[in-house]
Formats: C-alpha cells, structure tokens, sequence
C-alpha cells in the first residue's frame, strides 16, 4: 500500500508539472533509493527519490521539465545524487537545459558518467550560454572528465564556476584544464580536491600567467593523509597563498609570476625552496610591478637562494613587505640582502627606496659578525624602511642590540621595530639605551620586545610609557617660534684682506699668523697644510680663509683673491645683517714684487679707492647695517722704500683725501700701516690692531643666538668624526641637531615639525651671516669648509670654458649637458689629487648653487627642462670690454649707461653686470639688443 502511495506520488508529481501549479526553484534528484517518492524541503524546493526499479520515472521527469512552462521559469538549480548517467538521460538533461535558461547551477554529487556521457555533456556546455555553476563530487569523472570539461570551456562564455572534488583529475588533466584557463576569461572560481598535489602547478600557473581574475582553490589528499590545502587564490584581496608544491612546479609558477598584474600578495610560508627556485623568484623581483609583500618564512632557503633575492631587490620599484624569517642563512646572506636597502657614500642613491618592511631571524639564521655589521650600516644610512622585525634570534649579543639602538638615533624613517624571543635582549645597560634613543628619537612608534629576557623579567614597562608619550602632541604655546631663543654675544670675527694682485696679501696673512701662534696662543687653520707638490704645481689660485683663536674669541682672516676674474664674486662673500667684520685695504707701494718700480701715488690711490667703493656699494645693500664698515689701510713692501722718497709722502696725502673723502660712509682707522709683510716683527702692530678691533666689533654688531656658539665647536667634531667632510646635506644637519642638540630636538612626533624646522634654519642661517657656513634654505645642503668652497668650487665654475666643451649658443645650454661639464671640469685628470669636489656635492648641487649666486639662470623657471643661461659664455665674452660690434654702415645701435647716483663713492660691482645682463638678454631670438654697460 506503501509502494502504491509513493508511485501516486511520483504520479502526482508528473501531473503537477503538466498541469504546472508547482513554482520551484530548486529539484533534487537522488536515485537508487530505497522507496521513490517526491516531497518539498521548503516551498520552492522539491526532492525527489528514485529507487532501483523506478528508473524510468527520472527520464520521465526530464522529459517533462523539457518545454517551456512558465510554472518552471523560475527553477535555477538541479542536484543529481547518485546517478549512473546513460547517454539518453544525458540528452535529455541538455534539451532541458536548452529550453530552460534560467537554470544556472548543476550539481553532481557521486554520479558516474561514461566517456560518451561525458563527451555529450561537453556538447551541452559548448552551446549552452546560462549555466553559470558546474560542480562534481565524488563522481570519478577522472583525466578523460577534465578533457572534456577543458573542451567545452573553451568555447563556453557563461560559466562562472566550475568545482571538482574528490576526484583525480591527474597531470594530464590539470594541464588540459590549465589551456582552458588561457582561453577562458570568463571562469572566476575553480576549485578542484585531487588525491595529488601535482594538479595544482600548471592550474595556478596558467591563472597567473594570463592575469585572470579567477578564484582557486585547490586540495589534496595524497596516500590516504588527511586532506590539506595546496594552493589558495583570492582575487578579491589579491592575494596568493601556496601551503604545499614540489621545487620544479614552485619554478613554474615563479615564471608565471614574473609579469602578473593581478598578486600583490605572495606567501609561501612552510614550503621547501631551494636556490634554483630563487634564481627564477629574482627574475620575478625585477620584472613584476604588482607584488606589494613577499612572505617566505621557514622555506630553508640558504645563503645562495637569499643572494638571489637580494639582487632582485637592486632593481624592484614595487615591493613594500618582504618576510624571511625562519630561513637557514647566514651573516654573508644578510650582508648581500641589506646591500640595496643601503648606501655607502654620502652621494650614492640608495638602490631600493619602495622596500618598507624587512622581517628575518630564527633560530637557524645564523647573523654573525658580518650580517650584523651589515645591520648597523643600513639603520645608519637608509632612510626608507618603516619596519625591521628580528626574530628568534639566538646569535646577537646584549652589546650587538646596544648599538644597534644608538644607531637609531639618527634614523628619522624606522617607525616599528620587533625582536620577538631575541635572546640577546637583556640588561640594564640596554634598557638605558632604549630609553635615551627614545628620547632623541621621536619617530619610533612600537618596539616589540615580547619573549625576550627583557619582557620576561617585567622591565619593558618604562619602554611602552616612553613610546606614549613620544606619541602625545605638544602643550607649549606657538606664539613666537624664535622668541625663546637665547641671544649672546657673538664669538667669531672675520677680517677681510682686500687689495689687488701682488699687493703681498697672503705673505701678510702667513705673517700674522706667526704672531698668532705663540705659545700663549693656541692656532687653528682650517686650510690644508700639507699639499703634494705635483698637486701643488696645478692649483688653482683662489681665496683663501685663515682661522686663528684669541683667548674666547674667533678670528677668520678671508683672503679676497686679487685676479679680475674672481671679482664677480667678492659681492657673494660680503658680510651682511650686521655680522661681524671688518677689512683691511692692502696696497704694495711697487708695481711688481720682483722689482723696484715704485706706484705712482695716483695708482696707489686709484687701488684703495675701487676697494671703499666696493665696500660701500655693498653695504649700502646689507639688509642690516648697525654701524659703519671699518677699513683701515696697509701698504707692503715698505722695506724697499726710501725713507725720504717724495711719492710716499705724497701717497700719504692721498690716503688723506680719501678719508676725508670717505667721511660717513666707513669708519677709517687714523693709522696707515706701512709693514714688510715678510716679517711677523714687522706687523706686530697689525696684529694687535686686528685683536683690538675684533674685540670692538664684537661688542658692537647685534647679538646672535647661543646656539650658534654651541653649534660651531659641534659642527667641528662632526668633521673630525666624518672624514673632514667640507660639505652635509640638511639631512645631516636636521640628524645632529636631533642628537647633540635638545633646543632644536622634535620631542615628540605629534610635535609641530615645521616649529623646530624654522628654528634649525634660523639657527644655520645665522651660521651663514657670520662666515662660519654657507647655507641657503632652497639648496637642502651647508657648506662648513668656506676656503674649500670658494678656493675649489667656486672660483672653477667662474672660469668654467662651456663654449669650448658645448654647442652652446646666445649663452644658453642645457641642464644635462652643463652637468657633464661641470664634472669634466672639477675632477681632476691626476688620480689621487684634485678638489673631490663630487665626493661631496652632486653636479645637480651645483647648479643649484650656481643659480642662487646667479652664475646661471633659468629660460623658464615652470619647466624642470629649462635650458639655463651663463652670461659668462655670452657672445661678448668672459673678461673682454663690452663693445660694439659693428657689422655695417647702415647699422642702428640702442645703449643704455648706467651709474649710481653717488658716483664718487659708490659704483656696480663687477658682479652686478653679469645678472643685469641675464634679466635684460632676450628669450626670444626674434630681435637681438645689445647692451652697453659703462661705469
């Protein structure tokens, strides 16, 4: 009765489709069942079971779903449990797929199919365009199932989703599917549990490899072990996860990798690598622009595998994460992997600058002297890493992690460091130093010391109290940024010696100097005292700077250089905003030393009159003059005079006129100076005069900022620490003002940065205004070696030959091709001599330099291509009178003649010419004008 019932049922079902009063959709068919039958899971759902005997209805009902009935436009999903497919069922199922396309997901849960069943479901995919969810489970569809599956889908453009599972698809089934793949673009899930992990490699590759878009999963189950996963692809976050693979199948998809767009994510943790696969993964390195982190934990990779890594970082532009913690290297891997993230000269860039997180260690990372030599150079020297993670390690000494702390006391970029179970981490000689780089170093937002011995033993607490407070903003009022700046009284003096060529100007200054250190007084010059002869022999003669010290009080002798050509740039070394200063005017009463023809008293009196007109020109353009420039006059070679001559009385009375002359405009010392300025007895007088002023002018000029004093003598032991470098980046600068000097340290990096910035430039600025630096705020760099500077670099580029090395033309050249000028011109052709000038200063520096101090300017200043224009290389050229340049009768010339109002005590530096000339010269060619400049 039963078994009647359950047939009506079946029955019933088949009338309810006919008659169409059943919307479903969902049908779930389970065949070889004990009693068949039909019941409804929800209101849309209907199960139906099929025994043995009742095979026919399962046809039946295919046959039945085949047309199209509205009642049935709503089904979607069909479930086959159990069905051993024959080829006529299979048809029927493709000609109510054909007629009914909203059906969408087809699942087969432990079918069976023949090669032909399978051929003819192929068939169905090909032509059917609304599946989108295709899934097989424990229904042995085997290698001949993937082939066919592989045919159908290439050709298919609806199916979304295709999963196999619990089935062995086999090598030559993954590969079939994995051609598939690269014809498919429109498959975004594929999951496939094989009992092998082979199946994996070309799949995954060929996803890769074509940038699909496609979510994998893949599964494996090999020798009855429990089932684990293999690979694991989201394309939503990016991100590939590969748990298990053999070396050849990881070379593979490493290929693959090398020009993918669609992994940022790429982590390998646990797999067995070897160096072959690092060679092709360095390749990837290189070429791929889409990883973002790299994780390769506990993979063994060795020395030679870390090597290859390295190299692929020289070159990567992506990549921000790398993990290699876990790993077997050693001290000569970690050497080699910290190579790019590092620079070894103050010039060189540093290779990589996008790596911002670096994790290795473990218990089998072997660091060593070496690696952690390696470690200290890159936490001194680059300037990009945010994090850095140690962990395990079981090699580094309490000592190693000291210094590795006081070397982060100049890194302004690291934010995190972790030495995780770092069993060197211990002792209160480290935790003091942790505290003190804290308190220097603001930037440092976590430090994870979790299962060390300083963790272990409750003393990291100070730590994470110090790194909260590093993290709260500032309480003090903005009002004035400068105003809490102490003023004093400043210490450092400078006494320009003017004066023509062979007016005996640096014997006067070595003789001086002799006075100056006596016992009593301690003498320090800056210049090189040992030069080599040959080096010598090819020097170029330029200013010169002296320094001596006079109980507290500084005193710089600036040697202005008597040749025409360094005249343009006198103006450029003028103290200005009230510095302290003051100049002596030297004059040789002969005409030449290596004769005894003696100046008439005009020329003597022509001589120190170009020198107070330049002094006056240029102070009346100091910004801040708080009192008169004090000139006082001295004449050389007096030891050849004859004491009754007539010319030195009349050139006595010349110096008269000029005083009188020059009333109100300096301050002239009543005294002229005659010495012998080959011997130190003979200008002892001088001597005492430029102590007794110095000290006067001191007391007089305003008062500078205290921190100026303490950061001379700083500055100083700098250059003695690195080298006697003449030159440092602001970089540099901002780093020890950090360290040495707490006034000008960011306290906390919630603090106002720009507040401490303005001081630090107000501070190097004054460094400036009183001779001890040359620094300007847009170049990014301090010049501490002026002699150097001015002697080495300055006076080269004012007589730099561009015409003969260049095409230029009207003046103008390019940027790169004045760069390449610049460095054939200051680097010397003798090896092991010369000025190094680019060991310190970069060709683009330079050019920089050069259009601050208006050696060159700029076409247009909106385009960073600009040609640049050098009025030194104008078709008038260097050093010749400007003239005109008559061409024909016929020719019409407009001029223009420039004086300044006060004539007699004033005039345009030889300086002012080239950059009036550069503001009037044309940009375009259009109309040439010429100007004539006349004083």
């Amino acid at each position: 009765m039963a078994s009647n019932q359950k047939l009506r049922d079946l029955e019933w079902l088949l009338q309810a489709f006919e008659t169409e009063s059943l919307n479903l959709h969902n049908i779930s068919f389970y065949l070889s069942q004990p009693v068949s039958g039909c019941y409804q899971e929800t209101e849309n759902s209907m199960a139906i079971n099929i025994s043995s005997d009742c095979l026919e209805y399962f046809s039946l009902i295919l046959i039945v779903l085949g047309p199209a009935k509205t009642s049935l436009l709503s089904l979607r999903n069909l479930e086959f449990h159990c069905v051993e497919w024959e080829l006529e069922q299979v048809q029927n199922l493709g000609e109510l797929l054909d007629s009914n396309l909203n059906i969408k997901q087809l699942v087969f849960l432990r079918n069976r199919f023949s090669e032909d069943c399978l051929s003819e479901f192929s068939d169905i995919l090909k032509r059917n365009g609304a599946i989108k969810e295709v899934m097989f489970c424990e229904s042995h569809i085997g290698t001949v199932g993937a082939i066919f599956l592989a045919s159908a889908l290439k050709v298919n453009e609806s199916l979304e989703e295709l999963q196999i599972w619990e089935d062995s698809i086999g090598s030559r089934g993954a590969e079939e599917l994995s051609k598939m793949i690269e014809a498919n673009s429109m498959l975004k899930l594929l999951t496939i549990f094989d009992s092998s992990s082979i199946t994996a490699t070309p799949l995954i590759s060929a996803v890769l490899a074509r940038n699909r878009g496609m979510e994998v999963h893949v599964w494996s189950g090999e020798s009855g072990d429990k089932s684990s996963k293999v690979v694991e692809f989201t394309p939503q976050n990016t991100t590939l996860r590969i748990y298990k693979i053999d070396v050849s199948g990881a070379c593979r998809v490493a290929c693959a990798l090398g020009m993918n767009s669609t992994v940022s994510s790429f982590d390998m943790t646990g797999v067995r690598l070897k160096s072959r696969w690092a060679k092709e993964f360095r390749w990837v390195l290189e070429q791929n622009r889409s990883l973002k982190e790299v994780t390769l934990s506990k993979t063994c990779l060795k020395d030679k595998g870390i090597v290859y890594v390295a190299a692929g970082l020289f070159k990567n532009r992506h990549l921000e994460r790398l993990h290699l913690d876990g790993n077997w290297f050693s001290g000569v891997g970690l050497e080699h992997l910290l190579c790019p993230l590092s620079r070894f000269s103050a010039l060189q860039c540093q290779a990589n600058i996008t790596l911002r997180s670096v994790t290795f260690g473990g218990s089998r990372t072997k660091i060593g002297r070496s690696g952690f030599a390696a470690i200290l150079h890159m936490l001194t020297t680059n300037e990009t890493l945010t994090r850095l993670a140690i962990v395990d390690d079981q090699s580094m000494r309490p000592d190693d992690f000291f210094r590795i702390f006081k070397s982060l006391e100049k890194n302004a970029s690291l934010r995190c460091l972790s030495l995780q179970g770092c069993k060197g981490v211990r002792g209160e000689r480290l935790l003091q130093a942790i505290m003190e780089t804290l308190q220097i170093n603001p930037w440092i937002e976590d430090i994870d010391l979790a299962r060390t011995p300083l963790h272990n033993t409750g003393k990291v607490d100070a730590i994470y109290h110090r790194l909260g407070q590093n993290g709260k903003p500032e309480t003090e009022p903005e009002n004035d940024l400068l105003k809490d700046m102490p003023l004093t009284e400043p210490k450092c003096c400078r006494v320009f010696f003017c004066g023509q060529e062979y007016a005996g100007k640096a014997t006067l200054c070595n003789s001086i100097s002799q006075n100056f250190s006596s016992p009593k007084l301690p003498y320090i010059e800056q210049v090189r005292t040992l030069v080599n002869p040959v080096e010598q022999a090819v020097r170029t003669v330029g200013m010169k700077i002296k320094t001596f010290k006079d109980e507290d009080t500084k005193i710089s002798i600036w040697n202005l250089a008597g040749q025409h050509e360094f005249y343009s740039l006198h103006d450029l070394m003028f103290p200005g905003h009230g510095s302290a200063s003051f100049f002596l005017i030297i004059s040789s009463l002969f005409r030449k030393p290596s004769n005894r023809e003696p100046k008439t008293p005009m020329e003597i009196e022509e001589d120190l009159q170009y020198w107070l007109r330049f002094i006056v020109s240029n102070s009346k353009r100091a910004v801040q003059q708080c009192m008169l420039p004090n000139v006082a006059v001295v004449l050389t070679h007096y030891d050849k005079v004859n004491q009754t001559s007539q010319n030195l009385e009349a050139t006595v009375n010349s110096i008269q006129k000029l005083r009188d002359k020059f009333n109100g405009y300096v301050d002239f010392y009543p005294t002229v100076f005659t010495v012998d300025a080959r011997s130190s007895a003979s200008v002892s007088k001088l001597t005492h005069h430029i102590r007794k002023t110095s000290k006067t002018v001191l007391q007089r000029v305003p008062r500078v900022y205290q921190l100026c004093n303490d950061l001379i003598q700083i500055l100083s032991d700098w250059r003695s620490e690195n080298y006697n470098k003449p030159a440092m980046k602001w970089k540099e600068f901002a780093e020890l003002c950090q360290v040495k000097v707490p006034p000008l340290r960011i306290q906390s990096r919630r603090d106002n940065k720009e507040k401490i910035e303005t001081r630090r430039r107000a501070v190097a600025t004054c460094l400036h205004h009183i001779g001890e630096v040359i620094y300007f705020d847009e170049l990014g760099f301090l010049i501490l070696d002026c002699e150097w500077f001015c002697g080495e670099v300055l006076s080269q580029l004012i007589k730099l030959e561009v015409r003969r090395q260049s095409s230029a033309e009207n003046g103008f050249i390019s940027r790169k091709e004045l760069e390449k000028i610049l460095r054939a011109s200051l680097q010397s052709q003798i090896p092991g001599m010369g000025s190094k000038v680019f060991e310190n200063l970069e060709a683009n520096d330079l050019i920089k330099m050069m259009m601050k101090l208006e050696l060159c300017y700029e076409q247009d200043p909106s385009d960073p291509n600009s040609l640049l224009l050098i009025p030194s290389i104008l078709e008038e050229g260097r050093g010749k009178p400007q003239k005109w340049q008559l061409r024909g009768a016929d020719c019409l010339y407009a001029g223009r003649h420039l004086q300044c109002d006060d004539s007699s005590h004033m005039f345009l530096t030889p300086g002012f010419f080239p950059r009036l000339q550069a503001r009037f010269f044309p940009l375009s060619f259009t109309y040439r004008f010429m100007l004539l400049f006349r004083t």
